[in-house]
């Protein structure tokens, strides 16, 4: 039993109780949590933690006074109350979908996600998990995808220091690139899908505690294919025990996004109505809705599906990354987070070698048409240790680049932003042009980037009675430059370098803290 008495709306109450454990205490007990105030009534399912103990976990959606009542097979019937007070200032509240196509806190803060992806780091040495958390600290980044089961890839061969189950890996000699995926059958597994390692999911959400800490959401993926140990071809029986236990595990905590997984089609022996089973247990196991996704290889999912909250792409043609941003956005209605358009690096495959200004074009021409972007990379380098899967130092120079755009988009006057068609954006020649995404005809806010092109200068047409103030920005140079107030057709001279924006917003519209 807990002694905590408070704890902050949208914070984590919980209660350990000891019980029995006879039989398999993984699948024969059953506890859940009846948490009550006069605002809501949450039904919460408990988990078994081992040495005899079971925890419930309750996020309070609200301040005030709780009743609550544990009941189970496995232990005894217990009541008692807390009360959730004021959070504090760094805590709005988990995310949401808000406005169709963009992100809110629960308390009403906007949220603009500019993620980076760490696949295995929970997976790492202590030391080197701290220095991920160091890097994640000092950087911009408010969103880190990782994932539950450890992975087998180029550059990270090495065995996890724990396991999800109990039972042994599978001695394949030595572990390389060849003998990738040297595991095809549960039925060949040492494991035991049917008992968890408490003290391995005990650290992961240590992991997930630690970014809530430092304001970053976690994207959780649930399975891949990157896999030698048999988890992504587990029995359809075994995939719901464990979508059961991390629901129950994980959803009381506010920075909780789940990612269905990563490359769905990839995984082996899933089939999409595999996906849909999963994705509506997971949404019927969650109790708060947290976020839910799934992400792509060579062919996007039909984000249509009632269980799907937001787009997670990646790029699926080697030219295309970023240019149907908008279409992606009309098409699905929700929001779209490009997570995987190659990565900043100098390793052999494609997917990880371009350079930092690629990346960054990338990133603003997704922001203007309306979607949200993510990041990583990986670098050859003498620790042998690479961002994308391990964590440790950030090498590249984009993060500082994004810090910027996140600034520049956190500046907007509306919630986020849309793609303005060249038709409709007023200027002569191109470019990409983002609007406050709100409902007015003639947006008075917009953003106009043109990436690789060098003009020299530009012209725009506004009606004679509108005066629009000018801002020249260098994205790459992370500099923004006042250029004056103008009416009707004017032209700005710009100097004729790649990666400059124009930012324009109409006299009497400006939000204070911009201009």
């Amino acid at each position: 039993m807990t002694d905590k008495k408070t704890v902050e709306q949208w914070g984590t109450f919980e209660i350990a109780l000891r019980g029995t454990t006879e039989g398999n205490p993984f699948t024969d007990s059953v506890i859940e949590g009846i948490f009550v105030n006069e605002r809501e009534e949450k039904k919460v399912p408990g988990f078994y933690d081992g040495e005899n103990i079971y925890r419930v976990r309750f996020m309070p959606s609200f301040q005030g006074e709780y009743d609550f009542c544990i009941t189970g097979n496995c232990v005894e019937k217990i009541t008692g109350s807390f009360t959730a007070v004021k959070p504090s200032a760094e805590n709005h509240g988990p995310v949401h979908v808000s406005d169709q196509v963009h992100f809110s806190y629960a308390d009403g803060t906007y949220y603009y996600p500019v993620g980076t992806t760490c696949y295995a780091w929970a997976h790492q040495t202590q030391e080197l998990q701290t220095q991920t958390l160091e890097s994640l600290k000092n950087s911009c980044f408010n969103k880190l995808r990782f994932c539950v089961f450890p992975k087998h890839y180029r550059y990270n061969y090495q065995e996890p220091p724990l396991y999800p189950y109990e039972g042994e890996p599978n001695d394949f000699g030595e572990i390389n690139w060849y003998n990738y995926k040297a595991m095809n059958s549960p039925k060949d597994t040492k494991w035991d899908f049917s008992r968890f390692n408490p003290e391995y999911f005990r650290h992961f959400e240590k992991c997930i505690e630690k970014l809530m800490k430092l304001g970053i959401e976690a994207d959780i993926i649930l399975m891949h294919n990157y896999d030698r140990w048999g988890f992504s071809v587990m029995p359809a029986w075994a995939d719901e025990l464990y979508y059961r236990y991390v629901t129950a595990r994980f959803s009381a905590y506010r920075n909780v996004w789940w990612s269905q997984a990563n490359e769905f089609d990839l995984v082996p022996d899933k089939t999409v109505e595999d996906w849909e089973r999963l994705g509506k247990l997971l949404m019927k196991e969650d109790p708060y809705g947290h976020l839910r996704s799934i992400h792509n290889c060579r062919v996007y999912y039909d984000n249509s599906q009632c269980w799907v909250t937001h787009c997670s792409l990646q790029r699926i043609d080697i030219y295309k990354t970023v240019e149907e941003t908008e279409v992606q956005r009309q098409t699905w209605g929700k929001p779209v987070v490009v997570d995987e358009m190659c990565y900043e690096g100098d390793i052999c495959m494609d997917w990880g070698n371009i350079p930092a200004w690629e990346l960054v074009r990338r990133c603003w021409e997704i922001t203007l048409r309306g979607g949200y972007t993510g990041h990583s990379e990986v670098f050859e380098n003498e620790t042998g240790t690479f961002w994308w899967s391990q964590g440790g130092l950030l090498r590249g120079i984009s993060e500082p680049r994004l810090r910027f755009l996140r600034q520049i988009l956190e500046e907007t006057p509306a919630h986020g932003l849309r793609f303005l068609p060249w038709k409709d954006s007023a200027v002569e020649g191109g470019g990409v042009c983002g609007v406050a995404d709100n409902a007015e005809i003639n947006p008075s806010y917009r953003i106009y980037y043109f990436g690789w092109y060098c003009p020299r200068r530009k012209s725009f047409q506004f009606p004679e009675d509108e005066t629009w103030q000018a801002q020249i920005i260098d994205t790459w140079n992370m500099t923004i430059m006042q250029a004056g107030k103008y009416t009707g057709k004017f032209w700005l001279e710009l100097p004729a370098r790649q990666y400059m924006a124009v930012r324009l917003v109409r006299v009497g519209h400006e939000k204070e803290k911009v201009f």
